[in-house]
């Protein structure tokens, strides 16, 4: 039976007279890579706030069967987290840094150079923060989150400011770490990426929680296209919208698949008009276009 890291139960959060958050429940299990996701102002950083006790909050929080508040927040010597932007200081090195972050001294030097390694971060290391680019101070901050070795790591827009190479490498290391029984808790606009990491998903819209599902079962829904090149993309798009296609791109064809409306049929009322077809590609909805149906349902 898998185990129950962090309850997220009723929580709820008011700014002045607005409710950002209404009744947030949640669980993520060990070792599990849990996506949060949801338009900008949906109020997944505000969620991550409350679990990291840096707001206010009424509802329940426990980290591993541990209750944590606002007021009591032991459970988080667990916790491992990247909210907004890091806590820099720009007069100290990336290694000041991490040897401040470290939790347990007997073994400090080691540690330090073992996530230095880990992100790359050898080049730079040294050097004063303050000459740090935007993602220097992201890789740093995503090294204090993972320098001792939390249970549960709670990264907001963990890949801002990082190049291809350095998201790939992070995307890596995530995935290393979940191996290792970690859970990872995170949010991401860049849906491409968080659709290779998360395993479950929990959607948010207007600080509501929409729906709870794995990546596995919402891909599963999804939509399914074929893309077409034929000789005459007007003339075809004319043709199958009479008979109740829904074509949802034009240049190349993007026609949505159902049980009725089939490739075979496609090319039988194609071939009937003597519209020659060039090309055909079968597709499927991605993690975006799920997302985006999903919130508008």
């Amino acid at each position: 039976m898998e185990e129950t890291i962090l309850t997220v139960k009723n929580l709820n959060k008011t700014f002045g007279k607005k409710q950002i958050l209404h009744d947030v429940s949640f669980e993520c299990q060990r070792g599990r890579i849990v996506g949060l996701i949801g338009a900008n102002g949906a109020g997944k950083t505000t969620i991550m706030k409350a679990i990291l006790s840096l707001i206010k909050s009424d509802g329940q929080i426990k980290i591993a069967g541990q209750t944590s508040s606002f007021n009591s927040h032991q459970a988080l010597q667990k916790v491992g987290a990247l909210v907004e932007y890091p806590g820099i200081y720009p007069y100290l090195s990336g290694r000041d840094h991490l040897r401040l972050f470290v939790a347990d001294t007997s073994n400090q030097k080691e540690r330090v150079q073992e996530i230095i390694d880990e992100l790359k971060l050898n080049e730079y290391v040294d050097q004063k923060a303050k000459l740090y680019s935007l993602g220097m101070k992201q890789k740093l901050g995503i090294a204090m989150a993972l320098v001792n070795q939390p249970e549960l790591v709670i990264l907001d827009e963990p890949m801002n400011g990082l190049d291809p190479q350095a998201t790939k490498d992070l995307r890596e290391l995530i995935l290393n770490y979940k191996n290792q029984g970690m859970t990872v808790l995170i949010s991401s606009h860049i849906l491409g990426e968080l659709q290779k990491l998360a395993e479950d998903l929990i959607v948010i819209d207007h600080g509501r929680v929409i729906k709870k599902t794995t990546m596995t079962q919402l891909l599963a829904n999804n939509q399914h296209f074929v893309v077409l090149k034929t000789n005459d993309n007007q003339k075809a798009r004319e043709l199958l919208e009479i008979v109740g296609f829904e074509i949802s791109a034009t240049s190349p064809l993007r026609i949505v698949l159902t049980e009725e409306n089939t490739v075979e049929r496609i090319m039988s009322i194609l071939m009937k008009q003597q519209i020659t077809i060039n090309d055909v590609q079968h597709e499927d909805a991605d993690l975006e276009e799920s997302i985006l149906k999903l919130i508008a349902d």
